[in-house]
């Protein structure tokens, strides 16, 4: 495939980052601070949430298997689902004012469940393709690094600007600017995606048989807890900044930042926003680390370097000082962001020479719905450490309300404790996932050798009978 192909499959990318990213970042704080939630509600909803990916994904990821059209089994999903997508993302927004507070949470409890769906489909369909669609290491490699290069940008977009579009804008003029960017980059993607009729079987194994296969590979299971462990990371600092910085940090109006002065909101979206432009650079660095030592110990060494900064973060009462924190975290922080793809289209390779099929939907499915279990246990340690933590949430209308000391100390844990101890877990598990070194040289050539097999091309046929020797 020609360049602008794998470019334009990337920007699939920012559309997953940013929808995912602001759905996480700010729909917690949305509906406890601003409209009025309690927090136990809340954590409450999220953890059926939660539990509901753990069906939901491998649901979707085994019908992206089962799908057969002359489109092919990926991409209509996208063709026909990014617009409705957008439409579901701004709703989530717009809750109906003037009615019964239960009322809100169940129009909650629908629209989050309709968006979740629908963006799992489409966003399993997206990914299933990667490994599809490129084979050789060199051109994941590059592939991944534009995945992960619109994915940051779709960071920042969904993490670090939704404070300052909402105070310019609204949440709902938010939510209709994010939405824009994800189906227009979903649609984008659709000019660099293919799929090879090749890898679709005459009969798949079946929802039960491809889930017993799948959760069998015992890889695949260490996979899964270094990769839940660090999604609740992930999670749980998005969730909690917007607390943090109003209560730990106490980011006000009018502070002055590098000479500049800064609203509440900007000076957010300068912290967040830095973690993910020094990324940028840093993915570039991350790239050749990972091509000479590997997805594996990248990852492991990604999370040594991030431990710092965390450690920061918990001790911060300023706004330097979280910056500092920040900063730290940037040196650690890509590896994260990029190694656990490559070690998931490994996964599947070695799944194919075992099994005899391309299973992308499956272990897409399975692992979506593992790491949205990081969904329930942060809705848990919202529901337990927020309301024992003595957090008290402002009555309508009123911005600001002072925290207890203990609120203050609920707030650390969750921004700096539980992340550290997360990254522990997922230290030990990558310790154990077996597929790397000579096991995973082998996966890697046989699936090199296949695939040239598949399009070698034929002897060429002599275009004449020789000439019959002179007499």
């Amino acid at each position: 495939m020609k360049t602008w192909h794998k470019v334009a499959y990337a920007a699939g990318s920012l559309g997953t980052a940013v929808s995912y990213q602001a759905f996480a970042n700010r729909i917690q704080f949305f509906y406890i601070d601003v409209i009025g939630i309690s927090a136990a509600t809340v954590g409450v909803v999220w953890f059926i949430y939660g539990l509901w990916n753990a069906i939901n994904d491998p649901l979707m990821g085994d019908l992206s298997d089962r799908t057969r059209t002359r489109w092919g089994r990926r991409i209509p999903y996208i063709r026909f689902g990014a617009i409705p997508l957008g439409v579901l993302f701004v709703l989530l927004w717009a809750p109906p004012g003037g009615i019964d507070p239960a009322l809100v949470v169940v129009y909650f409890f629908v629209t989050i469940f309709l968006f979740d769906g629908l963006w799992s489909l489409i966003v399993i369909a997206w990914t299933a393709l990667f490994p599809e669609m490129y084979k050789r290491e060199y051109e994941r490699a590059f592939v991944a690094g534009l995945r992960e290069g619109f994915s940051v940008i779709g960071l920042i977009i969904g993490i670090a600007l939704p404070a300052v579009l909402v105070a310019n804008f609204g949440w709902v003029g938010m939510g209709a600017i994010i939405a824009v960017v994800t189906v227009g980059s979903f649609l984008v993607s659709l000019l660099g995606s293919r799929e090879d009729p090749a890898n679709i079987p005459e009969q798949n194994l079946g929802l039960r048989a491809s889930l017993r296969v799948t959760l069998a590979n015992r890889a695949f299971l260490w996979f899964m807890f270094a990769n839940l462990s660090k999604e609740i990371i992930f999670l749980l600092l998005v969730a909690v900044f917007p607390f943090y910085a109003k209560y730990v940090i106490h980011l006000t109006d009018g502070a002055v930042v590098l000479g500049m002065t800064m609203d509440a909101a900007t000076q957010e979206t300068f912290a967040l926003g830095a973690l993910f432009v020094l990324a940028i650079p840093m993915l570039f660095v991350w790239t050749r680390i990972t091509q000479r030592i590997g997805g594996r110990r990248a990852w492991q060494v990604g999370s040594l370097l991030l431990a710092p900064g965390l450690v920061v973060m918990f001790l911060a009462s300023d706004f330097h000082t979280a910056m500092l924190g920040i900063l730290l975290m940037a040196l650690g922080f890509p590896a994260l962001l990029m190694t656990h793809n490559l070690l998931l289209a490994d996964l599947i390779d070695e799944d194919e020479l075992n099994v005899g099929q391309r299973r992308e939907g499956a272990y897409f499915g399975v692992n979506g719905a593992i790491i949205r279990l990081a969904f329930a246990v942060q809705g848990i340690l919202f529901t337990f450490i927020l309301p024992l933590s003595g957090y008290i949430a402002p009555p309508e209308g009123v911005g600001y309300i002072e925290q207890p000391a203990s609120a203050i100390w609920g707030f650390r844990i969750l921004v700096g404790v539980v992340p550290i101890v997360c990254l522990g877990v997922s230290l030990f598990a990558l310790e154990r996932y077996p597929l790397h070194g000579p096991r995973l040289e082998a996966v890697q050539s046989r699936q090199v050798a296949r695939f040239a097999a598949r399009f070698a091309t034929p002897p060429a046929q002599d275009a004449a009978p020789p000439a019959r020797p002179r007499t």
